[in-house]
């Protein structure tokens, strides 16, 4: 019974053409044969073409960027001198080359442009743009963004083990992580904090790795979660955590970083892993 499946599966796929159009009864098969023989060279080749355009239009999108990236910088405008735009718009061309499989993703270009302005040279901007999308926060860029949803969804796991009423009421009012805390983690905190504060926390970044965010994160939901849990709706909710990125606790960043190790408690790298590990099964399992 299989090898009668098999056969009428195989006559079934003959009778029509790679995009899903029946072929007419007087097919001329070995002509077909014949021709797609050369023709896949040619397809091959343009394929080719067309990888590399894509490619390119990924990396002229940041040119579009440019405008949008701290409008409000002095250094940033087109008649600043210095002007940090032309060093913007060489890092983020060049990781786009080096990088071919993240290329350009819309959140670097702030990335990019702090880095500038700290550094305040293209060079040494890219090679920390490369360590961190590279190898800190892999997988934030990436085309699937997998790293991003999976560490949204570990930040859901530890506030309910270390916030567990706060995870409750997220529970309750269908509030998903991402819709809070997105913006945190794909811009790396830049416009949700102040920016002595964001600088303190990528020096730690870049010292220890990626468990920082979850370190900054924790404390500001543990801060404020007198006043998350007075949320009664969904739209509260959202409201509570802008206003959570606001206030005192986040303008004086020296003591703030002394909370960030404090207050959250123990948060090894060995958890980390383990929650890493087990809600990327889950998003994938997802689809």
């Amino acid at each position: 019974m299989e090898n009668v499946d098999e056969c009428l599966a195989e006559e079934r796929v003959g009778r029509v053409d790679p995009y899903g159009f029946r072929r007419p009864q007087d097919f001329d098969y070995v002509s077909y044969e014949r021709f797609m023989s050369d023709y896949l060279t040619v397809l091959t080749r343009r394929a080719i073409k067309w990888s590399k355009l894509l490619q390119r239009s990924k990396v002229e999108k940041s040119v579009k960027d440019l405008n949008r990236t701290f409008p409000d910088n002095e250094y940033f405008r087109k008649n600043a001198n210095p002007c940090f735009q032309r060093e913007l718009f060489n890092v983020l061309v060049a990781y786009g080359n080096h990088n071919k499989i993240v290329g350009y993703c819309q959140g670097m270009n702030f990335i990019a442009g702090y880095l500038i302005i700290v550094t305040k040279d293209e060079e040494k901007a890219f090679w920390l743009l490369d360590a961190l999308v590279g190898k800190i926060i892999p997988d934030f860029y990436s085309p699937t963004m997998i790293g991003l949803k999976t560490d949204q969804e570990v930040l859901g796991e530890l506030v309910k083990m270390k916030i567990p009423a706060v995870a409750a009421l997220m529970d309750h009012h269908n509030v998903m992580w991402t819709l809070v805390v997105s913006r945190w983690f794909i811009c790396l905190f830049i416009d949700i904090l102040p920016v002595e504060t964001v600088f303190r926390i990528w020096d730690c970044l870049f010292y220890e790795g990626s468990k920082i965010i979850f370190r900054v994160a924790l404390t500001l939901i543990k801060h404020q979660q007198a006043s998350i849990l007075e949320a009664n709706n969904f739209p509260d909710v959202c409201e509570k955590f802008k206003e959570i990125t606001q206030g005192p606790l986040i303008t004086d960043c020296h003591n703030f970083m002394q909370k960030i190790f404090r207050e959250p408690g123990g948060l090894s790298l060995a958890l980390i892993t383990k929650l890493r590990e087990s809600c990327r099964a889950r998003i994938l399992a997802q689809g």
